[in-house]
Formats: structure tokens, sequence, C-alpha cells
């Protein structure tokens, strides 16, 4: 068991530290933002925030959250991505402000943290549903990385080994139970219109 847990948290850590990676290359590659949803990547970054700091509120070890401030500055950086191939990489600072903001005013209560909690696991979904309504109108993976979104549901699929092992948080199973299903639905999907944007050239 030990052994397992090990690889887990290693591996994870490992595939966060390059996860967005494919993701911010595919996109200054093209030098477009074409398939990538904003208001999945800002909810993405919300929830990571959230779940950051119940974590670390919680005091649970260490090595099953590490990933998560890694995963935080590669989501900045893709948002001042996506800014700036929209033209206004300013109108990134608004929502970097709410995030810093966000950060302090989580812990004031107790039970604000817990509440941000329960929603964190419908946050996160949403920032999944986003990505696929956008993939769904615009049939077009665009820049969209399929390998960021299968190493997305590798971390997921460790993270449910290593919570059942340490802290056995049922809120924190669940979310990441839901977040692999629907990681694994999103690269179907950018898989999908990859093959059909193949097949029309």
């Amino acid at each position: 068991m030990e052994t397992l847990l090990w690889f887990c948290n290693w591996s994870t850590l490992g595939v966060c530290a390059a996860l967005k990676l494919p993701q911010i290359s595919a996109v200054l590659r093209a030098r477009s933002s074409r398939g990538i949803s904003l208001p999945s990547l800002l909810l993405e970054l919300a929830g990571f925030l959230v779940f950051l700091r119940y974590q670390c509120y919680y005091e649970y070890p260490l090595l099953t959250y590490l990933e998560y401030p890694i995963l935080i500055a590669q989501d900045l950086i893709l948002l001042l991505c996506v800014f700036h191939f929209n033209g206004d990489v300013r109108r990134a600072a608004p929502y970097i402000i709410v995030c810093v903001s966000a950060w302090f005013l989580l812990t004031l209560q107790q039970w604000i943290l817990d509440l941000a909690m329960n929603l964190c696991t419908f946050i996160s979904a949403a920032s999944k549903f986003a990505q696929l309504q956008y993939l769904w109108k615009s049939r077009d993976s665009g820049a969209a990385s399929a390998l960021t979104w299968s190493l997305a549901s590798y971390t997921c699929a460790t993270r449910i080994m290593t919570t059942l092992m340490t802290t056995n948080d049922l809120t924190i199973l669940t979310r990441f139970v839901i977040m692999l299903a629907l990681n694994i639905w999103v690269t179907a999907t950018i898989l999908h219109y990859r093959k059909t944007d193949i097949k029309s050239e």
C-alpha cells in the first residue's frame, strides 16, 4: 500500500508539473485561443483555488494536494495567453484580483470554506460542461489539447486512490470521481472533432 501511495502521489505531481504545457504550447503554436472556453478556464481556476484552500485549511497531507499550486500557476499562464490572443491581456487583471481576494476570504469563517468546497464539485463540473458546450457549438477542437485532458483524467484516477488511502474524505472522493468521468468525456469530444477536422481536409 505504501508503494502504491508513493507512486500515485509522485506520478500525479510529475504529470501535473506538465499538465497544461501541451495546452499552452498548442495555443502559442496556433497563435489563437480557438477551442479554449474562457468560462471553462475561469471555473476550473476557481475550483482549483477552493480545493487548495480547503486542503491547506484542514492540514491534509501535503503530497495529496501539492499539484494544485502548479495547476493554478499554469491556468494563470493559459488565462493570460487566452486574453493575449483575444486582443487585450489587461482584461485578465480583474479575474486575477478576484482569485487573490478569494484566497483570503474563503477562510474568514469555517462555514464559508466548507460551503465553497461543497460547491467546488459543481464549479469544476460546470467548467467541464462549459468546455464541452464550446466544443459542441463550434464543432471544432481548435487548439484544445487532448493530451492535457487525458493527463487530467489520469490525475483524477490517482487522486481517487490517494484519497481512499489517506483522508477518505467523501466530498473530495466524490469530486474526483465526477471529474474523472467529465475529463474522459472532454478528451473523447476533442478527439472526435479532431477526427472530423482531419476527414474534412
